[in-house]
């Protein structure tokens, strides 16, 4: 089992990531039902599901971004237009579009929830990794840089990108990210020990946190995906560590000092 998603009607759904399933839990019953994927669909990644009953999910191994719907049972897919792409994060807007970064090369991908047209941005550098991303309440797409230590915007309108260094440098390897109600953007570096959570405002744009993450005592930790639960401000994720944690976000962050 990979990712955990909640939808629209509370079910719990996971991704069968080594035996090309999708898993649906009824929380009140327990049963436990399976969606088998194409054979061509191996490894199913990260997936979330939108408010009109329609998930999305990536495959890395298998190069394809996928679709269910739930009403109907119909799964549909889709090929990045380079041949190792590896789709990872996933993540909606407020149209219900989805946006997947495309890990092993310098594109984030789209497609339009009504036409199912698909659409790929190329970002500037060509090192460019994204690896996880989010979404701010303008909709503009954000992402983390894996293979550069950058935090990259991508304006969904115009094709622009800008970016921001983070803490740690070239180092950080940023993975795990998320935003939260005020549209700060929070991001795991991962390249230092123990782990770092660090916030960056928009608005201001500046770093606003680094809060070092207990790694239980192991000699490395990795803190790989993360989500903000809005009804108690929270930042909760997972970590190789065997451990859960959770942030309580603050109303105010002040800015890093140099």
């Amino acid at each position: 089992p990979h990712n955990i998603n909640i939808d629209e009607r509370g079910g719990v759904w996971f991704t069968g990531n080594r035996n090309g399933n999708l898993y649906s839990i009824n929380p009140a019953s327990g049963e436990l039902k399976k969606i088998t994927l194409d054979p061509a669909v191996k490894d199913p990644h990260t997936m979330i599901w939108g408010k009109d009953g329609i998930a999305w999910f990536s495959a890395q191994g298998s190069q394809r971004i996928g679709r269910l719907d739930r009403a109907t049972g119909e799964l549909r897919y889709w090929t990045p237009s380079q041949p190792r792409s590896n789709p990872y994060g996933v993540v909606l807007d407020s149209k219900g579009r989805p946006w997947i970064d495309l890990f092993a090369t310098n594109r984030i991908a789209t497609i339009d929830p009504k036409t199912l047209e698909y659409k790929e941005y190329v970002l500037p550098a060509e090192r460019a990794r994204p690896r996880r991303i989010a979404v701010t309440s303008d909709d503009a797409v954000w992402f983390g840089d894996y293979s550069r230590g950058f935090l990259g915007r991508l304006d969904p309108a115009t094709g622009n990108v800008e970016e921001w260094p983070l803490p740690e440098g070239a180092g950080s390897l940023p993975y795990a990210m998320t935003s939260d109600d005020r549209d700060r953007l929070w991001l795991a570096e991962t390249g230092v020990q123990p782990n770092r959570l660090v916030a960056f405002d928009p608005k201001t744009k500046t770093w606003v946190a680094s809060i070092p993450i207990p790694s239980n005592g192991a000699s490395a930790n990795t803190i790989r995906h993360m989500t903000f639960h809005r009804a108690t401000k929270e930042i909760w994720f997972g970590t190789d560590a065997g451990t859960i944690g959770a942030v309580k976000v603050p109303a105010e962050l002040r800015k890093l000092t140099p």
